[in-house]
């Protein structure tokens, strides 16, 4: 047992809000500390982010069903429509995880969702779809910072028993996000000639709350602790969590090497590296491919709106990300992962090879695909925030992220190219040959993080 698991033992009854009188206790680690009413509201902000943009980006699947009929779309301009934001995310993760490192997670924590939050609401004023296709790579660049950033502010505010939850219930709330604006989509985007712009638009009515609520947020005491802001990092952790917790200094020992994309690929840190951006990659191409065009392929496969089906993958999509906070907690972090990878693998490729006259085991198929994808989508709010040290968390971060979005962009802007080209079951059978790539990886250079403090886990 290392010091910081006997200490977390021996003071298990550690204040659970901040106090200023010393703990006759002695010292707890922050990684160790009971949660508080604090890491409730970190929690909060992040949640609140997510959601808005799962919202965001659920929109557009039925705003440019109905935007269609007022501007006519070929396969070209709803492929770049459909992944402009994920395009977005790309560049916006690489800028904001780099700045992140170095200016510090409150501020792009704040500037983020001004981005969002602004062109969100521009986006009731398009004229055209190469305007709409500029604003939505615009809240993908706010939407990338945001990723990068507020999965490394929550991580290291986290406690590692609890850590693994916080993170992981970041799928859960873009879910919920994706799946509403999925279910207003459905009832509302045909309601008048303009109510694709009314939904759209409607994602800035989140993203102005959250980005009013965050103001007055604290830097990070880990990595204004890295930077040398001794005094200030201290501060931080006696306003919040009482004057008997302390920040381990684990990471001191990298405090020497360089920042920045360039440190990640040191021999160190590349295997994990690779793996973070190869397993999100593999992942999120068949979600966002599938799940933006939900009502094309739906269509595709003649399971219409008056069969239910997208209702039921839509609730699917729920259940699934709420079983994934329990599995990420009672399974290792290794097995969740690649057994995830099986299952999504074999369902797309019993989707691919099903006939048309065989809907309900289509259904079968999809539903099975869409509840695990939901539940194992956890997973990627909460192995590259435990993989990476804290000078360089929110670039490895940001470049997981970039990657997986650069991956998913192609991916929604080939599928409706695809099943033109080649039909649903010929692309189908090619993501599924996406997820065995990402299982392979996974069986090969996934680390287990389940019970390792933050510096440990993001240890070579």
């Amino acid at each position: 047992m290392s010091n910081q698991d006997l200490q977390a033992a021996t003071l298990g009854l550690a204040p659970t809000r901040p106090v200023v009188a010393p703990s006759t206790h002695g010292p707890i680690s922050l990684d160790d500390v009971p949660l508080n009413a604090f890491h409730v509201k970190i929690a909060g902000l992040t949640f609140g982010a997510h959601f808005t943009e799962g919202f965001a980006l659920g929109t557009i699947g039925y705003a440019l069903a109905s935007m269609s009929r007022q501007m006519p779309l070929d396969a070209f301009w709803m492929g770049m429509i459909g992944s402009s934001a994920l395009m977005g995310i790309f560049l916006g993760s690489l800028v904001f995880g780099w700045l992140s490192d170095r200016m510090g997670r409150q501020k792009i924590f704040l500037l983020s969702f001004l981005i969002i939050t602004a062109a969100a609401f521009a986006q009731f004023y398009v004229r055209s779809p190469l305007e709409l296709c500029l604003l939505r790579v615009l809240i993908g660049f706010g939407m990338g910072g945001d990723f990068a950033v507020g999965h490394a502010i929550l991580a290291e505010f986290s406690p590692r028993k609890h850590r693994g939850t916080l993170l992981g219930s970041f799928s859960v709330v873009w879910t919920i996000g994706y799946v509403l604006a999925n279910v207003l989509g459905l009832y509302y985007a045909d309601a008048s000639p303009d109510a694709w712009r009314w939904l759209l638009a409607s994602a800035g009515v989140p993203a102005l709350i959250v980005l009013v609520l965050r103001m007055g947020t604290p830097e990070s005491p880990r990595w204004l602790h890295g930077k040398g802001r001794i005094a200030e990092a201290k501060a931080v952790v006696l306003k919040h969590f009482g004057a008997n917790v302390t920040l381990d200094n684990a990471h001191a020992d990298h405090a020497h090497l360089p920042g920045g994309f360039m440190r990640l690929f040191r021999k160190d840190l590349i295997r994990r590296t690779i793996f973070n951006c190869a397993f999100f990659v593999c992942l999120v191409i068949p979600y966002f491919a599938i799940y933006t065009f939900l009502p094309t392929i739906l269509k595709a496969i003649h399971l219409n709106n008056d069969s239910g089906a997208d209702f039921l993958l839509n609730g699917f999509l729920v259940l699934g990300a709420l079983i994934g906070i329990w599995l990420t907690i009672k399974l290792p972090r290794r097995v969740f992962l690649i057994g995830s990878f099986a299952v999504t693998c074999v369902s797309l490729i019993a989707l691919s090879l099903l006939p048309e006259s065989a809907p309900l085991g289509m259904i079968a198929a999809f539903g099975l695909f869409t509840l695990t994808m939901s539940a194992f989508s956890n997973l990627v709010g909460v192995f590259p925030p435990e993989c990476f040290p804290t000078e360089v968390r929110a670039c490895g971060v940001g470049l997981a992220i970039a990657c997986s979005r650069l991956g998913s962009a192609i991916g929604t802007f080939l599928l409706p190219l695809g099943i033109a080209h080649l039909g649903f079951h010929a692309t189908m059978m090619a993501l599924a040959a996406v997820l065995l790539i990402g299982m392979v990886v996974s069986i090969a250079w996934a680390p287990e993080t389940r019970h390792l403090t933050l510096n440990e886990a993001s240890g070579a």
